[in-house]
């Protein structure tokens, strides 16, 4: 097949191995997401006044939450593959089948944030808005997981940034081959994945600079977040062409997105009321309350 010459290619593998231990890149980019968000977190809570170390006490709680919260989000909107005709139920284990779904991930890793917080005495607010850009920037690497996977793409093009995607077979975790010992090629197509990895990095680096130049209320950097994540997700949604189920013919994650969307701009302007109801914090850039060793 004759492609683009200047399109972008794609692994003709998902797994490598290191002897016997497989390397998945989808979980390598999650983790490697993962490691980012909590540095950034640990940055801007000891900025705040908490003891060094004190994200990675949270992301003991937070972690294991939202990887349960992804994977149940997928098994939940997408139960086809594991629980419908033909499905294996054993693969709903398998996180690098099928993945994680980020709304699932987002609300059960913050409620594991919430137990982490009320062990360690940091009030959650204060922890939700030190790790929302982080979290933002983590989602932007994690989305290079699908590249590897060959996975969440658009619809074909011959633009120069065209994905090349290759026939895929996911029980191995890598290309078919044809006769010629060489991977079938599908085509090349637009780059989803990419797409909302640029938005998602150009999102938390506002919120950085936004934080960095504005005083904003308790609440406001997680509300500003959890609004801002679904403008650039419904966009993307909709030049997505793999298999979703649709509510009223539109893709699920998109009625989610329109929902999150909504509840960021309430919890805006819930943290605006709030701080004006209260009086101004005498404490110097708004240090956090209280904090265990």
């Amino acid at each position: 097949m004759l492609l683009p010459p200047a399109s972008i290619p794609s692994p003709t593998a998902g797994v490598y191995f290191l002897g016997p231990v497989p390397l998945r890149g989808y979980a390598l980019c999650i983790v490697a997401g993962i490691v980012l968000a909590v540095w950034i977190t640990d940055r801007r809570l000891v900025a705040r006044g908490a003891h060094p170390g004190g994200a990675v006490d949270l992301a003991f709680w937070a972690v294991p939450f939202g990887i349960l919260g992804g994977r149940l989000y997928h098994l939940i909107t997408t139960p086809e593959p594991y629980f419908g005709a033909g499905g294996n139920p054993l693969d709903a284990v398998k996180l690098w089948n099928g993945g994680l779904g980020i709304w699932g991930a987002v609300a059960l890793g913050a409620l594991g944030v919430w137990l982490g917080c009320r062990r360690s005495g940091v009030r959650f607010l204060d922890a939700a808005d030190a790790a929302a850009p982080g979290v933002a920037l983590a989602q932007g690497i994690g989305r290079w997981g699908n590249w590897f996977n060959n996975e969440l793409y658009g619809e074909r093009t011959d633009l120069p940034w065209g994905l090349v995607i290759h026939q895929w077979d996911s029980r191995l975790g890598r290309a078919v081959i044809d006769a010629n010992g060489e991977p079938v090629v599908l085509g090349t197509f637009h780059p989803t994945f990419l797409y909302e990895s640029v938005f998602c990095i150009l999102l938390g680096l506002g919120l950085l600079l936004l934080d960095r130049r504005a005083a904003l209320p308790r609440g406001a950097m997680t509300g500003l977040y959890v609004a801002g994540y679904p403008v650039g997700r419904i966009v993307v949604e909709a030049m997505r062409t793999d298999e979703a189920n649709t509510i009223l013919g539109l893709r699920v994650n998109i009625w989610t997105s329109v929902i999150v969307f909504a509840l960021g701009c309430w919890i805006i302007w819930w943290a605006h009321r709030r701080a004006s109801r209260t009086e101004v914090d005498p404490r110097p850039d708004g240090e956090i309350s209280t904090f265990t060793s």
